[in-house]
């Protein structure tokens, strides 16, 4: 009988940065792209927000499993983890957004406003990740995901406590239904927390203006 043995290695991850950090940085947004999408592709959606603001960095991390989208060729894109060995691929992605969240952090003379961004895939990764992270974000975006419901209750509740929560959702997310948001709603009430929720005219996808929006919310002494 074969027996599994398991070998921690060192390998290189990949991110993308929007802005320059400096001292006049003042936001840093850690963003997580959804299920088979690529960070080079995912950052530009935030390329608003640093051009609004050039006090804003936004840090778009990629997912450590790449894998073709259709059969053995053509556009690759990017997974956080899969149902195998998923508690493996799980402690292996927070590693990597600690070691990474850090390396950013710690380069700011300044200790700037952290929002962190989950889209979709994304939502349950930063959730997990923030569970186990050094740092406190000033907020957490969870855009047409959820936060896992597998996530111990104490660290959860002590996680989310005084931490503004937003819910963000398309009325035309395929993927999201009324019913499954009002659920999320009502599994972080239990949890003591009162999201915010925004909806927008849109399907399972990133919104521009709402984007501009979130950034304007955040801005210093917005929060």
């Amino acid at each position: 009988m074969a027996l599994e043995r398991q070998l921690t290695v060192a390998r290189t991850a990949r991110y993308y940065q929007l802005g320059e950090l400096t001292a006049a940085t003042r936001q840093v947004w850690f963003v997580c792209h959804g299920y088979g999408q690529l960070a080079a592709y995912f950052v530009r959606h935030f390329a608003g927000l640093t051009a609004a603001d050039p006090t804003l960095v936004v840090i778009a991390p990629e997912g450590l499993s790449r894998f073709y989208l259709q059969g053995n060729g053509g556009r690759v894109g990017a997974s956080w983890m899969t149902r195998e060995d998923r508690l493996s691929e799980i402690d292996d992605y927070v590693a990597y957004l600690n070691q990474l969240s850090s390396a950013v952090l710690s380069s700011c003379p300044t200790p700037p406003s952290v929002t962190v961004l989950g889209f979709s895939q994304g939502a349950a990764t930063v959730s997990r990740w923030l569970a186990r992270a050094p740092f406190r974000p000033s907020r957490l975006i969870l855009w047409a995901g959820a936060f896992p419901e597998d996530i111990d209750f104490t660290v959860a509740t002590h996680l989310l406590h005084a931490l503004p929560i937003s819910l963000v959702c398309g009325d035309q997310d395929e993927y999201i239904s009324a019913e499954a948001l009002n659920r999320q709603v009502a599994f972080l009430r239990g949890l003591g927390v009162e999201p915010e929720v925004r909806c927008f005219a849109g399907k399972h996808e990133l919104n521009a203006a709402l984007l501009q929006q979130l950034r304007q919310d955040a801005s210093p002494g917005a929060l």
